[in-house]
């Protein structure tokens, strides 16, 4: 079953099904015992009583300390719920004649980070499943694909119209700073890059440089100065990095498609797929899309 996003009491929640075809004391140690979790989870887990911490393995994207948590619920063999960090997971045992089901949800901090959570959690529920069986697992080595299913299918790569111009929010998974910022700038500071303007646009002079977080620059119309796109990005550790985009003075079904597109090849190329030509197809699907809003 696909991965679902919920609003509950303000707060986005992924929600997932797994049957299982094995009894709910087998599946209960599988999901609460540190040494059947390393077999699945993304991060190795530490219990002490209560108390938990995690450690990523060192070719993960983040930093190896993956920080602490606490068990909030323990029922076996049905509940299991803790914190780690900000977000709060939970796994329910349902028993059925052939096995059980188990039900996971993960209420998430950060709404634009569920793209990228949501095949992080298929995996490790994937190989939770494997585990259990006694198979082996092989996760996926392109993820690209499954993230951008996720971004689209909740919404997460849409912008808005504002009074003020154009705004999107996207983001960008782990990718560090630096990297982004090369990505973007191609080596060129002295001048509007290539990549940090869709064909439509025509760039002005840079107004605002603060290598890797901010360019802004000038946008031109019948040759004059019409206001300012700003590309800032932003990183929190054990989050990930965020781009958040302004045209200022640019409004309507056209504007919003162009970035659009031109944002799901920035992001493409942040993980290191370049795409080309200008997909004129898909910036006619969204144009009329952003209309019907």
């Amino acid at each position: 079953m696909d991965a679902e996003l919920r609003m509950i009491e303000g707060k986005p929640v992924l929600r997932f099904e797994r049957a299982l075809r094995h009894s709910p004391e087998k599946v209960w140690r599988v999901v609460t015992e540190p040494a059947e979790m390393k077999h699945w989870f993304p991060a190795e887990v530490e219990l002490d009583g209560r108390k938990m911490r995690f450690t990523f393995p060192d070719d993960a994207p983040v930093d190896s300390d993956g920080g602490e948590g606490e068990v909030l619920e323990s029922d076996p063999p049905k509940v299991f719920a803790f914190r780690w960090l900000n977000d709060v997971l939970r796994f329910e045992i349902l028993p059925r004649e052939d096995g059980c089901l188990l039900v996971f949800t993960a209420v998430v901090t950060n709404m634009l980070s569920v793209g990228r959570d949501a095949p992080g959690w298929t995996t490790c529920l994937d190989a939770l499943v494997a585990h259990a069986d006694g198979t082996k697992y092989e996760p996926p080595t392109e993820w690209l694909s499954l993230i951008e299913h996720y971004v689209r299918k909740f919404g997460l790569d849409e912008g808005t119209d504002q009074a003020d111009g154009v705004l999107f929010v996207r983001d960008l998974a782990w990718a560090p700073l630096d990297e982004v910022w090369k990505v973007l700038t191609e080596g060129t500071e002295d001048a509007v890059p290539v990549r940090a303007a869709h064909p439509g646009l025509t760039p002005g002079e840079v107004t605002r440089l603060e290598a890797p977080r901010v360019l802004e620059y000038e946008w031109l119309q019948d040759g004059e100065p019409k206001g300012k796109v700003r590309w800032e990005f932003e990183h929190v550790p054990l989050q990930g990095t965020t781009l958040t985009l302004v045209q200022e003075n640019a409004h309507g079904p056209e504007a919003l498609a162009a970035w659009h597109v031109h944002l799901e090849l920035f992001f493409a190329a942040t993980q290191g797929e370049i795409r080309c030509p200008w997909p004129e197809d898909r910036e006619k699907e969204l144009t009329e899309r952003y209309a019907e809003r």
